[in-house]
Parts: C-alpha cells; sequence; structure tokens
C-alpha cells in the first residue's frame, strides 16, 4: 500500500499541505523547527490515530486554531484507491474516516496504512517499557491476523472488570470465576497469535542481523506474561490474594515483553548506542519484511533525521534495505545534499524531495547535485 496524496490543515505549524508523493522515496529537508518532522507525524497520525512525538492531543493543533485535519489518499492495488482522514478538536473530540464513511476508532484506518517509523524515540525498543516491546509485536500481529484486535479489545474489557472487582472490600474468588474463564481463554489466543508472528519474525530477523551489526550471541526471546511451566488458570489461582490486595492482574498476556538479550544479558546494558541503533534499524527491517511476505502488501517507512542517527556506511547499508524490499519511504534530514547522495549513490531510484521552511512545503524540481 501507498500514500499517493497527503494533505494536512493546521497541524503544529502546517497550516495548509498538499502534496502528492512519490510512490517510492522522497525525502524532505529543512531547518530544525521548519515542520518537516511534522510531515511525518502526520502520516503517523492517519495510519494509527496518534502521534509519535506527544501523547496529548493539544499540542498538535495550530495555536491559532480550534483543530486539525490529516487526509491521504491510499492506492489499495493498481486500479483502486481509499481516501482515509483523521480530525480532532481541542476540546478532544476525534472523527476517522475511511471510503467517505465515519468509522468507529483509529484502528479502523490502521488496515488501510501500515507505516513503521524509525527515529530517535525508536531506540526505546532497548531501553524502554514492556509496553513498547508489545506494541512492537502487536503491530505485525494486528496486520496479518484478523482476529487478533478483537480479541485485544475483549481482553482489555475483561481485566477492566477484573480489576474493578478486585479492589471491593469482600470480593471472593467465585464472583471472580466467571471473568477468569473469559481471561484465561482470551489469554492464550493472544498467546497463540504473537507465539505464531514471533517464530516467522526471528527466522526473517536471525538473517538480516548480520547484515547491520556483526555481532554473535543475539537472541530475541519472547515472554508470554507468565510462567511458561504453569497453566494460566493455575497462576491465576494462586496469585488471587496478591492481586486482591495490589488491585490489579499482575500475570497474563497484558505483562508479555520482548527479551533482546547479547550472550544472555540485556542488549541495552551490553551495546553502545552505534550498536544499539543498527540492531533496532534490524528489527525494523524484519518486521516489514515478515509483513510483505504474510500478506503480499507493503509498509511504509518513516525515517527521521536520518543523517543524525546513523553515520554514513550504516545510512547506506539502511537505504541498500529500503531499496531492496521496494517500499515507499518518505526521509528527513537538514542538508538535502547528503539525503539525495545515499539514494543516488546506491540505487537507480529519482526521489521526489520537499523543501520545508517556516511550515510550508514545496516539491523540488530541480534536484541539487550530489557533492562528491
Amino acid at each position: 500500500m501507498t500514500l499517493k496524496r497527503l494533505f494536512i490543515q493546521n497541524l503544529r505549524n502546517l497550516e495548509a499541505v498538499d502534496i502528492t508523493p512519490s510512490l517510492q522515496v522522497n525525502l524532505i529537508y529543512g531547518e530544525n523547527g521548519s515542520g518537516k518532522t511534522s510531515l511525518l507525524e502526520a502520516i503517523n497520525l492517519l495510519a494509527l490515530g496518534r502521534s509519535f512525538r506527544s501523547h496529548k492531543h493539544k499540542p498538535l493543533i495550530n495555536h491559532e486554531q480550534k483543530s486539525f485535519t490529516v487526509f491521504g489518499r491510499v492506492y489499495i492495488d493498481d486500479e483502486s484507491d481509499v481516501p482515509i482522514g483523521i480530525s480532532r478538536h481541542l476540546d478532544g473530540e476525534a472523527s476517522f474516516k475511511a471510503n467517505g464513511v465515519l468509522v468507529p476508532s483509529a484502528a479502523d484506518l490502521a488496515s488501510y496504512l501500515p507505516v513503521q517509523v524509525i527515529n530517535s524515540d525508536t531506540f526505546l525498543l532497548l531501553e524502554g517499557s514492556p509496553k513498547v516491546r508489545r506494541q512492537f509485536i502487536d503491530w505485525l500481529v494486528f496486520h496479518v491476523e484478523p482476529n487478533f484486535f478483537p480479541a485485544w479489545k475483549a481482553i482489555q474489557r475483561c481485566l477492566k472488570h477484573r480489576n474493578s472487582l478486585l479492589r471491593h472490600d469482600r470480593i471472593d474468588p467465585f464472583e471472580l470465576a466467571p471473568w477468569d474463564r473469559e481471561l484465561v481463554d482470551l489469554t492464550y489466543k493472544i498467546h497463540e497469535y504473537r507465539s505464531q508472528c514471533m517464530t516467522q519474525f526471528n527466522e526473517t530477523f536471525s538473517g538480516l542481523l548480520q547484515e547491520f551489526i556483526n555481532i554473535d550471541g543475539v537472541t530475541l526471546g519472547y515472554y508470554r506474561g507468565w510462567d511458561k511451566d504453569r497453566s494460566y488458570s493455575e497462576v491465576l489461582t494462586d496469585s488471587f490474594e496478591r492481586d486482591k490486595r495490589q488491585g490489579y492482574t499482575h500475570s497474563g498476556s497484558h505483562r508479555a515483553d520482548l527479551r533482546i538479550t547479547v550472550n544472555g544479558l540485556d542488549a541495552a546494558e551490553i551495546l553502545s548506542r552505534g550498536q544499539q541503533k543498527l540492531l533496532v534499524c534490524a528489527l525494523k527491517i524484519a518486521q516489514g519484511y515478515v509483513f510483505s511476505r504474510i500478506t503480499g502488501r507493503k509498509s511504509i517507512y518513516l525515517v527521521d533525521d536520518l543523517p543524525a542517527e546513523l553515520d554514513e556506511k550504516h545510512r547506506a547499508l539502511l537505504v541498500h534495505w529500503l531499496n531492496t524490499m521496494n517500499t515507499q519511504v518518505f526521509i528527513t534530514g537538514v542538508e538535502s545534499e547528503t539525503l539525495l547522495s545515499s539514494w543516488r549513490e546506491k540505487t537507480k531510484i529519482t526521489p521526489k524531495m520537499f523543501h520545508v521552511e517556516q511550515g510550508r512545503v514545496t516539491e523540488v524540481s530541480q534536484l541539487p547535485p550530489v557533492i562528491a
């Protein structure tokens, strides 16, 4: 899937943007603070309904306006495209549209626009909480297993009710029994979906890893969220008093994690910052490969400030893999020549270039010369 048109209104300093991206490579350059990252943010909002920069909606809206809108047209195949859009107001109200119809949530847009982000926050995959790594796993599961999201929503509802009951003073295990039965059933479904995806992911990742980072002993371990040698129903029964005392469910698929180690030690503590960046790039590229192999579709890559995140050698390596995947990419940087040189030297693709200045986005018709 590819984004064939992007319209942005009143998102941060982007007051009115209407561009037709290349279906392959889009290079976006401008000074820091010009709005180039906001352009990537708009695509991410269109895909996921949320920003990769802020959990709050008010900072996203231009300070002189009451709402923002992002609209796009997405190629489904060679012959058809679908309009999708998101609007959000200062009061928090949000609306999502797909194919001209209001849809209940951002999840209904996500299937149209599978997006991968590589930026400075991506490295929280190693350093951040288990929630960040669960989201990484679940991105793939969501896009390849249609039954995952309904099960995920159901388990959130079930956990909410169970945790609410746990906070009652006189709750006993019998009152929890109906919720526990549903929770056990849903938990095993979620685990099975994740486990199947991670098996396929590991096969692809292990092959890519040596291309990015020549380090032995890197292992991805999927932790399902409770003791692998015990049934989940047994764990719930044994942890009842603890759960009741603290008012929430300690174990389950909501505690799953992706444990990334080097010779048995936490990768975030062993690897240098540069090595961590390369490892995360390998994870992101592998995810796109697995998604494409299973679904036959392509994900879109958003790479923010590429020159700042990787040195020249490893920029070229990332460009090589993105080019090999034949997918749509949007890459930002301060200097146009630096961005352009990587693609001209390593590929036969002629990118589209966009210059961003004080919130105005202009397509560059005359590409600058590459400095040798």
